[in-house]
């Protein structure tokens, strides 16, 4: 539509050529590819005086003018959007703490001059990474060690498993834990998929069965459970504070057993990403590099 477009408007196939920067044949074969296509004459070609249009071209010629815009209107579009920081930025996240951090990494994206409009969902591992191959969110956070081959990441910090314990109990006393000392406490345990396979694993691994009390689906129940003295739990990231909901203190403690750690990990497409997207990510990279992300973890 371009060589067709172009070529009637200088009236010569060859002057078209040179202004598109392409070889005469390729402009000659486009209009006759639209011709045989719509079975329509649309130009007239007069040995050395160039072409022009019959009537059907030029009717053809105002429709693929107003196409034409539209296509150039819809790319530069496309090129702001990736460019631009503005827009849409949907986040996905399995991290049982990540109010704890994410507001301190978004704030370079809230401006009081930003166009943008963030969305969060809460969610379970498969869940957030599902969302982001079907397009629902632009990026996830969510526990690695458990990543599908098609989701591409960034590993974000490693963290180790801690043992979570009332202020007055007496394990709060010590300066560390091993999981033999929580095998005589009843346990409230974090009921999403991968923490309690990976809770469970902890334990398989020593011989150790200790009793659950309760299981909880979010992190701040748990937390509230332990405070009011019903268990103790076993968790891998801690917020900045050290209080339940309920108000109750409460003390995390490192568990000197070797056992693997979960991986927190953000995952985008790493191919074509919008900027706000890469600066998000950039964002999260540096906050957990640069040790600022290392409160939200125990470290044996």
């Amino acid at each position: 539509m371009r060589y067709f477009t172009t070529a009637l408007a200088r009236g010569s196939i060859s002057q078209a050529a040179a202004e598109l920067n392409v070889a005469a044949s390729a402009v000659s074969a486009a209009i006759d590819q639209i011709e045989a296509q719509l079975q329509l004459q649309l130009v007239n070609r007069v040995r050395s005086k160039g072409i022009t249009a019959t009537a059907s071209g030029r009717v053809m010629e105002r429709k693929f003018a107003r196409l034409l815009e539209e296509y150039d209107a819809v790319m530069q579009e496309g090129s702001e959007l990736k460019q631009a920081m503005k827009g849409e930025l949907r986040i996905g996240y399995y991290a049982p703490v990540a109010p704890a951090f994410l507001p301190a990494i978004l704030t370079s994206l809230s401006g009081p001059d930003d166009n943008i409009t963030l969305h969060f969902e809460e969610c379970d591992n498969d869940r957030a990474q599902d969302g982001l191959l079907a397009g629902d969110f632009d990026a996830i956070l969510f526990v690695s060690d458990f990543a599908r081959p098609q989701v591409s990441f960034d590993l974000l910090i490693e963290a180790p498993a801690y043992c979570l314990a009332p202020a007055d109990h007496p394990l709060a006393r010590q300066q560390n834990v091993q999981l033999a000392d929580l095998s005589r406490e009843r346990l409230i345990v974090l009921n999403r998929p991968v923490a309690v396979d990976y809770y469970r694993r902890l334990f398989d691994g020593t011989g150790q069965n200790p009793t659950p009390f309760a299981y909880a689906n979010s992190t701040e129940m748990v937390r509230s459970l332990v405070g009011a003295g019903y268990g103790c739990a076993v968790l891998n990231m801690i917020p900045t504070t050290d209080l339940s909901y309920g108000g109750h203190p409460l003390v995390a403690l490192p568990i000197t057993d070797p056992l693997p750690p979960l991986s927190l990990a953000l995952g985008y497409d790493k191919s074509k990403p919008r900027r706000i997207v890469r600066h998000f990510a950039q964002q999260c990279r540096v906050y957990f590099r640069d040790g600022t992300g290392r409160q939200h973890i125990v470290a044996p």
